[in-house]
């Protein structure tokens, strides 16, 4: 069996301690009856695909939906103790005044805290030796005390209310899968005020029925899809103990572990949880995949207006900055400059254009990267970014001879003065302008600012092009709109395949490295330069885009 790739959410350093507060419960059930029993492992695929023929429910998660990162999960399924209210409290004391009845004192309740989550049932036999008879019959008297009072003794964490909201406001679908019987849970949601917020609660019944977790999340998941047409690939279940993991494993949904509950790393490590959060606060912005901070209620103008008003500022400094070091220069009675002076001027201006847009940038970048850190929890080989490496190059040739060869450049009298002008100054020169300064502030702004901002209001795919055009439309002149239009596009793409601003920096950096190491050595001169050699890297090129493209869709 393929070894299983546990994924761990954590937006805090690892191993950083958790604020005291903010997961204890705010203060104002009976045991999560769990009868949902682990599989071994090369059971749980048959068992998924009997359970889905026994409840009539089809597999509709194909492969291509299993393996696109892309899919939102639109349908959130959450266990009720552990993972939305903490019911230690009203679950130990119903298991002692249980025990009690049967001449057996036990006063510190925390020694019954393996009662919660594991079936009571199976509980009353394993830690006290009860036969079926004698385990039944303390199941019934713990529901003595539970139905009345033991109910109530519990508390919800503390800001699960604001996350239900939260996701509710975003559209999000909601249902509880518990198997604690669905009248305790009903009766648990309406006194904390919460019931009001999922479309569907599934439990139990009193008579024993339907408590394997798995018949509840296929019970929760036929009233969510009443037309027949269950799409599992869009549907998360939320847990604290390895029954809600493994009861989401054998329906074939993926699983959300919250290690705040009754279940520790280990118990969750090992029932191959998809995901682990460690707070309510990581659970809400992990499902919220980094909108929860977006205002998504600005009108087209004004989200326009964001993308724009950066653009002129970045322009408008460049410019200001440049004509003030002019300005300057004539003051001091200097009326020419060299080359190296004029290319260190225009160096000088992107550093101010890039500053005066850093604060934003950084803001967006840092929100980008949390959301995508969500979808690359699994890190990528190094070899993928050796093929991105190779790509880069590739493109950067194989574009660059296509405009040579196709008659582009000589027909664009514009762009044949900038290269002219660009390489008028010395190679180390041009290097730290062209080659370094540029590229980094031009990152910040078309991939930090404008692709940041595009995919929240967005989508991923609106963002690729509508930064690559951008960026095309930012350079003027034909040629070198339609060359940074492309290499912009596998910039923004790059960004999100790695889920790294660091990743199309050095992208930029090196295609504008490489081009001046071809001009200033005379290669483009050459007969390097050649429709065989341009094919082969155009070739080159886009095998190496098809062959990331297959390994992870976006």
């Amino acid at each position: 069996m393929a070894e299983h790739k546990m994924r761990y959410l954590a937006t805090r350093q690892a191993g950083d301690p958790l604020p005291e507060e903010e997961n204890k419960p705010e203060k104002d059930g009976e045991n999560s009856e769990e009868t949902n029993r682990p599989l071994e492992s090369d059971d749980r695929k048959e068992s998924a695909k009997a359970t889905d023929e026994i409840f009539g429910i089809p597999r509709s998660r194909s492969k291509k939906e299993k393996d696109d990162i892309w899919v939102k999960k639109e349908y959130l399924l959450f266990d009720l103790d552990g993972t939305l209210t903490d019911p230690k409290l009203g679950i130990t004391s119903c298991v002692q005044y249980a025990l009690k009845s049967f001449g057996i004192d036990e006063p510190d309740l925390d020694k019954l805290e393996p009662f919660i989550g594991p079936p009571l049932l199976d509980s009353f036999k394993e830690f006290y030796g009860f036969d079926d008879e004698k385990a039944q019959a303390a199941v019934e008297k713990y529901r003595e005390r539970f139905k009345d009072v033991g109910i109530f003794e519990n508390e919800i964490y503390r800001g699960v209310p604001e996350m239900l909201k939260k996701l509710k406001q975003r559209g999000l679908h909601l249902g509880v899968a518990s198997s604690k019987p669905t009248v305790f849970v009903e009766r648990i949601l309406e006194h904390f005020h919460i019931k009001d917020y999922f479309e569907v609660v599934v439990g139990s019944e009193l008579d024993g029925t339907r408590s394997d977790k798995a018949e509840v999340v296929l019970e929760a998941l036929r009233r969510f899809f009443p037309n027949g047409r269950v799409q599992k690939h869009k549907v998360f279940m939320i847990g604290d103990r390895k029954f809600d993991v493994i009861g989401a494993k054998n329906v074939g949904v993926e699983s959300v572990a919250v290690s705040y509950g009754y279940g520790d790393m280990e118990e969750l490590m090992q029932a191959h949880a998809d995901y682990i959060v460690r707070s309510v606060e990581e659970l809400k912005r992990f499902l919220l995949r980094g909108y929860e901070d977006m205002d998504r209620d600005l009108n087209n103008f004004q989200k326009m207006w964001i993308l724009i008003s950066q653009f002129v500022i970045f322009v408008a400094m460049r410019g200001f900055v440049r004509n003030a070091c002019g300005v300057a220069l004539d003051a001091m009675g200097i009326q020419n400059v060299s080359d190296n002076v004029s290319t260190l001027i225009l160096g000088i201006s992107f550093i101010a254009a890039g500053a005066a847009i850093f604060k934003v940038a950084r803001g967006i970048v840092k929100r980008t990267i949390q959301d995508m850190y969500l979808t690359h929890l699994k890190k990528d080989p190094n070899s993928l970014y050796g093929v991105l490496a190779v790509m880069s190059i590739a493109l950067s040739l194989g574009l660059a001879m296509l405009f040579n060869l196709g008659g582009f450049v000589k027909g664009s009298e514009e762009f044949q003065k900038i290269a002219e002008i660009q390489a008028s100054a010395s190679l180390w020169v041009a290097l730290l302008t062209y080659g370094l300064i540029a590229p980094i502030a031009e990152e910040l702004l078309f991939r930090g600012v404008m692709y940041g901002y595009v995919r929240k209001f967005f989508d991923v795919r609106t963002a690729i092009i509508g930064s690559a055009i951008l960026f095309g439309v930012y350079h003027g002149n034909m040629v070198q709109a339609l060359n940074a239009t492309i290499l912009g596009y596998f910039m923004a793409y790059a960004y999100e395949y790695f889920g790294d601003f660091k990743v199309p920096i050095f992208m930029h950096v090196g295609m504008n490295v490489l081009a001046l190491i071809i001009e200033y050595s005379g290669l483009g001169k050459t007969g390097f330069v050649c429709w065989p050699v341009c094919i082969v890297f155009l070739v080159l090129g886009i095998s190496c885009a098809f062959f990331l493209a297959r390994r992870k869709r976006l």
